[in-house]
């Protein structure tokens, strides 16, 4: 059974939030609000949880997972970056966007796209996130958090509550989210490229 949470929206609660990143720590798997979305986060390094956490999306090896990091300066330890790359990074983050680049040795072959050797990278504006993030001091992994079968993102914790509250350990309910996801751009290119439209503004980046 999941514990729930209720996280103050723009000053998380430091006390709930080193709560939430000991569950992380211990191989749980948490639902969260973001500046899109809600997602299915879990720790990068925790083999259990990441399969878990694939199996309760329904995705194989072959969807691109993301890691929400702090800042740039994390993203270029996962990430190989040239200057055109940090240029459009820069003018879209933090914020609602999620970079497809090539994966850096340091992220684990099972976490990148088994042809591809690619990943997902994102750093979120939402507060909670951002919190939970300094607490580890490291990135999360996750996952938009659209069930098998389902059209549409869940976007409240009560929906997320009754749909999952008996396979993941935490909900943290942080006041309703967007029904859109991040908007997801493939920087492995010459130039970048549209893979989804979502909350994220693609003009930002000249698009």
């Amino acid at each position: 059974m999941s514990q729930f949470f209720q996280v103050h929206p723009d000053n998380p609660q430091p006390r709930l939030i080193k709560q939430a990143a000991q569950i992380i720590h211990a191989g749980g798997i948490v639902a969260l609000p973001t500046d899109a979305c809600y997602a299915l986060v879990c720790h990068l390094d925790d083999k259990g949880a990441v399969e878990r956490l694939r199996r309760i999306r329904g995705i194989d090896e072959k969807h691109h997972l993301t890691l929400l990091c702090r800042d740039l300066s994390e993203i270029g330890v996962y990430a190989r970056i040239d200057n055109r790359q940090f240029r459009l990074l820069k003018a879209a983050t933090p914020g609602a966007f999620t970079f497809i680049l090539e994966a850096t040795r340091v992220v684990p072959r099972r976490l990148s796209h088994p042809s591809r050797k690619t990943i997902g990278l994102r750093v979120p504006e939402n507060a909670i996130v951002r919190a939970l993030l300094d607490e580890l001091g490291q990135p999360l992994l996750g996952t938009t958090l659209i069930l098998p079968g389902d059209e549409r993102t869940l976007t409240d914790a009560d929906t997320v509550r009754q749909r999952l509250e008996k396979q993941i350990e935490l909900i943290i309910d942080g006041g309703a989210c967007s029904f859109e996801a991040s908007t997801v751009i493939d920087l492995t290119g010459d130039e970048a490229q549209l893979v989804r439209q979502g909350r994220g503004d693609p003009a930002v980046l000249g698009m």
